[in-house]
């Protein structure tokens, strides 16, 4: 998630809606399971963002084409703007799996990044890695990020999870759902291991998705949720919440990102992160942090033209640095923005 108004909260990218999926299902005659309550409804932008996208508006997933070729791919130069034919990361490098387990992929340091979780489109040329949600299928030839929230409900899912789990749902006094005031986000409860338990399981459906389809890695968002709980959640809680997480992504055979959230770099190994994905850690002075932590397996999203040139200039030979718009619109899209260094 992108950092909200306030310096210490986080802010969060712009996802297309649920309706389409919903409608399209509906009409198939499917019902919705713990698993398809990931095809989950459009974010709004925040009040401050512009050219917000409508939710339940989302474009049809684009097929993506490519063929595999040896050597690493070039990143692209800052100008790039359109969408060409992509070739693949470097060979990624494997990381020890646990017992009984599929070998996990790590992500190679300063490949060419693009962040896509606003929708699928045809990765720009030079691009070795991509972030997609869960919903859109991965880029063929590519390292692919399957994007989850995990930690938060999407605006239009409250009433499913409240009609199917509504334990899960973080209340206040008055049994309330708490919420992400900006967003529109319902907080998961994460402050019980009983909890944590079955909330994995939901979560976890979606993470072997992400494995079925042939994704290499998974980037659980919303972290941080912790700070917005009101005290009712701690980091302990989350920390905890995300090695379940972890432990499932690396069954699956897929590596998982830390999103955001200085704070828990610390608590890394015990939890499980593979790399990292950081939205204006430029714009925070963050990415030094991530970068030793991660050794360069870092994703850097900046929103901001001057935080890009910032940060491209401090870590553009080290770290995945992309500019993207607030809105994360597919390439071809008015206000579509796209440069990589």
């Amino acid at each position: 998630m992108r950092r909200h108004a306030s310096p210490v909260l986080r802010r969060k990218a712009v996802l297309a809606g649920l309706a389409v999926g919903v409608v399209a299902a509906c009409g198939a005659g499917f019902a919705l399971s713990d698993a398809s309550a990931g095809l989950r409804p459009g974010r709004p932008a925040p009040k401050p963002s512009h050219g917000a996208t409508h939710a339940g508006h989302r474009p049809s997933p684009a097929p993506t084409t490519g063929t595999a070729t040896s050597g690493a791919s070039p990143k692209v130069s800052p100008t790039a703007a359109a969408p060409g034919i992509p070739t693949p990361t470097p060979a990624p490098t494997a990381s020890v799996a646990p017992p009984g387990a599929r070998a996990v992929v790590l992500p190679t340091p300063n490949t060419g990044f693009d962040y896509q979780i606003g929708g699928p489109y045809q990765p720009p040329a030079g691009i070795g890695a991509v972030s997609r949600d869960h919903t859109a299928p991965p880029a063929q030839g590519l390292y692919n990020v399957c994007y989850l929230n995990a930690f938060q409900a999407q605006p239009d899912a409250t009433d499913w999870w409240q009609g199917n789990h509504p334990a899960l749902l973080l209340r206040d006094a008055q049994g309330r759902p708490v919420m992400d005031e900006d967003w529109g986000e319902a907080l998961l409860d994460v402050s019980t291991p009983a909890k944590r338990t079955e909330l994995a399981g939901v979560v976890g459906a979606w993470i072997d998705e992400c494995a079925a389809k042939g994704y290499q890695a998974v980037e659980p968002d919303n972290l941080d949720s912790y700070e917005r709980s009101g005290g009712r959640l701690d980091k302990s809680h989350n920390a905890a919440f995300a090695q379940l997480l972890a432990a499932r992504a690396h069954a699956d055979g897929l590596a998982i990102g830390q999103k955001n959230t200085t704070d828990l770099i610390g608590q890394r190994r015990t939890i499980g992160f593979d790399f990292a994905v950081s939205e204006e850690c430029g714009h925070y002075d963050e990415c030094g942090g991530f970068d030793s932590a991660y050794e360069g397996r870092v994703f850097v999203i900046e929103y901001n033209a001057a935080d890009y040139a910032k940060t491209c200039k401090s870590f553009g030979g080290k770290l995945s640095v992309v500019l993207r718009d607030r809105d994360v619109r597919p390439a071809g899209r008015s206000g579509y923005v796209f440069r990589s260094c």
